[in-house]
């Protein structure tokens, strides 16, 4: 009898097994609550070694969301690149191993910088070189060369702020029955006012503190979590970034408003002095940031709602996010008129 949502055990033996030279004993299964979209396993056999599984979301999803093959793709063309990622064991997209897509990778140890509990834990200087080390890995992450890494047609190059504001207008009205006041303001605004963008870069698409796995040291032992990866407009990424530092009214406090992290100011500091980019028009892509979150954020709401994430069950959770969503709308508006008085 299965006992983890999303794990068809045996199955996943027998697929395991084949791609990496056997496996000892038994195969134990552990979701990793915290991330609120694709759902993620730890799988450790009989002998201590250690996986980790990537699978959609339980029951029915929006169609380019949950994307493992991308994913997958992703990760394997940024080994050797000099952009920490996990090594990849395999991707298996026949469905009736799992339900669904899935693809496995080997478990980096490390710290998941999660919450402001797990950052105030980690000594100053250990969070001055965290800070320090997510920016110089996205700048890296920035100047791979598309081409060379095999990426150069995962997507369009051109109009990425443009097609992101399509994509995500249509998933929050694919993902919600709410009416939320501003949303579509907001977009129409950006739309407007959208800048030249400046070359082609591989867009993570979601990086932030948590999405990666630190050494104890502070360095970035590797990046997580690229199901929103495409290329574009990369100065969106350092945006997220700024959204992610701030300690925004009403949430919880952000792990990166903890001192030592940079400040949004020192991010920008931190980042213009390894990119050439012109950051001048930056606040556009923290608004641009704030709204995406927005969408995103209604996206999680709907899915906690639906009951469709595994084993997180907490039924506070709904709320949270569904205020979470309206402040970020608010935070976008008043970013984006900050944005225009600046122009």
């Amino acid at each position: 009898m299965n006992t983890t949502p999303g794990i068809r055990e045996n199955e996943l033996r027998k697929w395991i097994d084949s791609h990496v030279d056997g496996v000892e004993g038994n195969l134990e299964y552990q979701q990793i609550v915290g991330g609120h979209s694709n759902l993620t396993y730890t799988v450790a056999d009989d002998s201590g070694r250690k996986w980790v599984l990537r699978r959609p979301p339980l029951g029915h999803v929006l169609a380019t969301a949950h994307d493992m093959t991308r994913e997958y793709r992703v990760i394997k063309a940024l080994e050797g690149s000099g952009v920490p990622v996990p090594k990849v064991i395999g991707l298996c997209e026949d469905v009736e191993v799992n339900d669904a897509p899935f693809y496995v990778m080997d478990f980096v140890d490390g710290i998941v910088v999660r919450d402001a509990e797990i950052a105030a834990a980690q000594p100053l200087e250990i969070r001055e070189r965290m800070g320090k080390s997510l920016l110089a890995t996205l700048a890296s992450l920035h100047s791979v060369d598309v081409d060379a890494v095999g990426l150069g047609d995962l997507a369009r190059r051109d109009g990425y702020i443009e097609r992101q504001l399509k994509r995500w207008k249509a998933q929050f009205e694919l993902s919600t029955n709410r009416e939320i006041s501003g949303v579509f303001e907001v977009h129409d605004n950006l739309l407007k006012n959208v800048p030249e963008q400046q070359g082609v870069g591989i867009v993570h698409g979601d990086y932030r503190l948590d999405n990666t796995i630190m050494t104890e040291t502070g360095e970035v032992a590797a990046v997580l979590d690229w199901e929103l990866c495409t290329l574009g407009d990369v100065l969106s990424d350092v945006a997220a970034i700024i959204a992610y530092s701030n300690n925004l009214t009403g949430m919880e406090t952000q792990a990166m408003s903890i001192e030592g992290f940079p400040t949004p100011s020192e991010v920008r500091s931190l980042y213009g002095d390894l990119s050439e980019r012109d950051l001048s028009k930056l606040d556009f892509y923290i608004s641009f940031a704030y709204w995406r979150l927005a969408c995103i954020l209604e996206g999680v709401y709907t899915r906690y709602a639906a009951g469709v994430m595994g084993n997180e069950t907490d039924n506070a959770a709904i709320n949270i996010f569904g205020e979470r969503v309206l402040l970020l709308v608010d935070l976008a508006d008043s970013t984006f008129k900050d944005f225009l008085q600046r122009k």
